[in-house]
């Protein structure tokens, strides 16, 4: 059997991750706040949280107490044993995102609730277009430089093909200006996003192809101050591990009543 080809060069990706400081932890902030406001909207006590992560040290001050685990293929959680499992910020290079998602809802407890947040389709979507038309117009090619990430349906649908009740999925979308492209993209080091695609180019990029992207961003995606604008998108997923107690969609046709009754009207058939 072939072995199916990989998204993520996992070790390149570890040596990006150990590159972040932090000063590039401010959207992990952001999505921690998020994440915390989350939890405490839920009306249940959380007592042995866990963690997947490329940023324990970030992510353990967080939610103290949690056992944190790295977002490798195979995830070192055990079974049945957590009552809460936030998926910070990985998923978005994860070669088998479905299978991450597998892992997290066995190692939770019966009505056990999963959290994830990961970087969405929308973002960086101006960088990915300049550096694409810059690369296409220096060299005449065109090379894999940032990660396929989902679009928010598709992310929903993961929770689904994981097997997670009450599944939901949204997004925040956020706007960061940066004096210039250059200084965006060493913030992308500073983060640990930078390229860690298995199909990446091995030889460092041109000069002047990223000039001609600095130079384009300018062009189209500044802001009138003159700062140029970049876009992060966060998705957010939220489902339960399966437990009898939860409310469950009534079977089609099992209705008592029509909706027409309910909302006092007359009901009005179609034409054929």
């Amino acid at each position: 059997m072939t072995a199916q080809p990989k998204m993520t060069d996992l070790n390149a990706l570890t040596k990006r991750r150990a590159r972040a400081t932090p000063d590039g932890m401010f959207l992990h902030q952001a999505a921690a706040d998020e994440i915390k406001d989350r939890i405490e909207l839920v009306n249940k006590p959380f007592t042995l949280p866990g963690i997947v992560t490329d940023f324990p040290d970030f992510w353990a001050a967080q939610l103290p107490g949690s056992i944190v685990v790295p977002a490798v293929d195979v995830l070192t959680l055990e079974q049945n044993q957590h009552d809460l499992i936030v998926h910070a910020m990985s998923l978005h290079w994860a070669n088998d995102p479905v299978g991450q998602l597998i892992q997290c809802k066995r190692a939770l407890k019966e009505d056990g609730l999963f959290l994830s947040i990961a970087f969405g389709g929308q973002t960086l979507h101006e960088l990915r277009a300049c550096l694409g038309q810059a690369e296409t117009t220096v060299s005449g090619g065109l090379s894999p430089r940032v990660a396929p990430m989902g679009e928010l349906r598709d992310m929903g649908a993961l929770l689904q093909r994981a097997g997670f009740a009450l599944p939901v999925a949204d997004a925040l979308p956020l706007r960061v200006e940066y004096d210039d492209a250059w200084h965006l993209m060493r913030d992308l080091r500073a983060m640990g996003e930078t390229n860690a695609l298995e199909s990446r180019l091995r030889r460092p990029t041109a000069r002047s192809v990223l000039q001609h992207a600095a130079d384009l961003y300018q062009k189209y995606f500044a802001a009138e101050n003159g700062r140029v604008i970049a876009t992060f998108e966060l998705i957010f997923l939220t489902g339960w591990a399966p437990h009898e107690s939860q409310p469950k969609p009534l079977r089609p046709g099992s209705a008592k009543q029509r909706l027409s009754d309910a909302l006092r009207t007359d009901e009005t058939k179609l034409p054929n």
